[in-house]
C-alpha cells in the first residue's frame, strides 16, 4: 500500500472524516502532519497544494486533496485502485 500523508489539526472535523473513510479502505497508517503543533508546515502545505484549508491528503506522494476531493475520487471508484497501488 502507499504512503497516506494528511496535513490535518486537531479539531478539524473533515480531518475526521477524511482519516474515517481512508481507515474504511484499509488504511492503517496514516501520517498526519499537524499543521496547528507544527506552524511552519502550514507554510509547506500551502508550496504543495496551492490551498490553505485541511485536510489535504496524499496518497504515494500524489496529491489528492481535501475531503470533499477524496470522498468524489471514492464514489467514483478511484480510491482503492490508488490504495491498491505499489
Amino acid at each position: 500500500m502507499p504512503k497516506v500523508v494528511m496535513y490535518s489539526t486537531q479539531i478539524c472535523p473533515y480531518c475526521m472524516r477524511a482519516e474515517h473513510l481512508l481507515r474504511n479502505r484499509g488504511v492503517e497508517h496514516i501520517e498526519k502532519i499537524m499543521i496547528d503543533r507544527e506552524p511552519e508546515k502550514m507554510q509547506e502545505m500551502m508550496q504543495l497544494t496551492g490551498r490553505r484549508t485541511v485536510p489535504q491528503v496524499f496518497i504515494g506522494g500524489k496529491h489528492i486533496g481535501g475531503f470533499d476531493d477524496l470522498s468524489e475520487l471514492d464514489m467514483e471508484d478511484g480510491l482503492l485502485p490508488l490504495l491498491e497501488a505499489d
